[in-house]
């Protein structure tokens, strides 16, 4: 026999570890709840709707249909994108309508699809997480594409440009209060499940270029070290704060957030993982990822570890036992990020070109207690499997329902 690759190793070694029958067998999902989520993205009509201009009675059938896969793959909560560029999917006294719905920012699609996909989803046993970006403004550097009214039109002193695109600008408290107030209103309107925010906060870095916020720093930043530790806090009181008032408004309500995988690698932070990650939320996006589980903000953190076993800059294998000792001895629940999305696709690694590697990920986490589940990215790409890795999935882990964590 030829050496045996290290990943041909660590397969055979976590293979072992948990046989597909046991995996399905064991108590946690029945006993104690088991996250299985999808992320449903709106941003450029990613999953849903397919394409903007849809009738509304074509939307509302494309949606349930995604909510149908979610119950046939046997998942039990769904997380809805519903502010994915400042704008909304409910009719918000904020922010003007998407423009993913109709084509036209601001135009009435003629239903409530919020309102709708939590009446839907609740009816099929399934959970509905609103899911929100806080800052995005827009895919481009235009203000007057914006529609007439936009609070970035009517605000221009809130807005920067870049990387091609628009945000708000976090350093600014009117900003925050006013972001926090249009995630509010839906909360205050829908029995959601749960407000989720993805990763991003301050934008990714973009080679060349600087986030003009010198006018916000000089105002505000005189307390702090660094310009890097008052974004840092910029970022915190935002998470702090919407927390707070979920926790008011609608106490059933779960809060978390699902950060990049990586907050700092350990050659920065002796805290940090053992990863080699070009971006580190800490020190480029500013989001103390560890600190907001850690100070009990988050009801559930859920990290992005979009990497296969045996990656060398990040490792799925190395990722997962550093969450779960980030989440120890916190009330924060803990679900793993799963990048089905990269299943068969061209320009990734042999990994991810075998349909066991995303059912590989769960076998290994379940070797951690602190996991309580997976949400995969994203709906799409659980609806249309190119290579059957969530069959896979639904075979070897999810032979039953489980209920989401409580």
């Amino acid at each position: 026999m030829g050496r045996l690759s290290r990943r041909a190793f660590t397969v055979a070694a976590l293979a072992s570890l948990v046989t597909a029958g046991d995996a399905a067998a064991a108590p946690r999902g029945a006993a104690a709840g088991e996250m299985r989520g999808m992320w449903l993205a709106c941003v450029a009509n990613r999953d849903w709707p397919s394409r903007p201009g849809l009738t509304a009675s074509a939307q509302r059938a494309e949606l349930c249909a995604l909510l149908d896969v979610a119950v046939r793959r046997r998942l039990n909560t769904v997380f809805l994108q519903v502010r994915p560029t400042a704008d909304a999917l409910w009719p918000s006294p904020y922010e003007p309508w998407s423009q993913y719905l109709t084509g036209v920012q601001g135009q009435d699609p003629g239903w409530d699809p919020l309102g709708t996909a939590v009446t839907e989803a609740h009816a099929r046993g399934l959970q509905l997480h609103a899911w929100f970006n806080p800052y995005r403004i827009a895919q481009h550097t235009d203000p007057s594409r914006l529609a007439a009214g936009h609070p970035a039109r009517e605000h221009p002193d809130w807005v920067v440009a870049y990387g091609g695109k628009l945000y708000y600008n976090p350093g600014l408290p009117e900003v925050r209060a006013f972001v926090e107030d249009a995630i509010l209103d839906a909360v205050r309107r829908y029995p959601v499940d749960g407000v989720h925010f993805d990763d991003y906060f301050y934008p990714y870095p973009v080679a060349g270029e600087d986030f003009d916020d010198d006018d916000a720093y000089e105002e505000y930043g005189d307390d702090f070290p660094s310009r890097a530790a008052w974004r840092r806090d910029n970022i915190d009181q935002l998470v702090r704060e919407t927390a707070s008032r979920v926790r008011q408004t609608r106490p059933a309500a779960r809060f978390g957030i699902s950060p990049f995988g990586v907050w700092r690698n350990a050659d920065t932070d002796p805290r940090g993982s053992d990863t080699r990650a070009g971006v580190q939320t800490y020190d480029d996006l500013y989001a103390d990822t560890r600190t907001w589980v850690r100070s009990g903000w988050l009801d559930y953190v859920c990290p992005q570890i979009y990497w296969n076993v045996g990656y060398a800059a990040a490792d799925y294998a190395r990722l997962v036992p550093w969450w779960a000792g980030v989440v120890q001895g916190t009330d924060a629940q803990l679900y793993v990020g799963e990048a089905l999305y990269k299943a068969a696709a061209a320009a990734e690694p042999g990994a991810w070109q075998d349909p066991a590697e995303l059912s590989l990920h769960l076998t290994l986490a379940r070797r951690y207690p602190q996991v309580r589940g997976h949400v995969f990215f994203a709906a799409q790409d659980v609806a249309k499997d190119p290579i059957g890795a969530m069959t896979r999935v639904v075979a070897d882990h999810y032979r039953q329902p489980a209920k989401p964590p409580r």
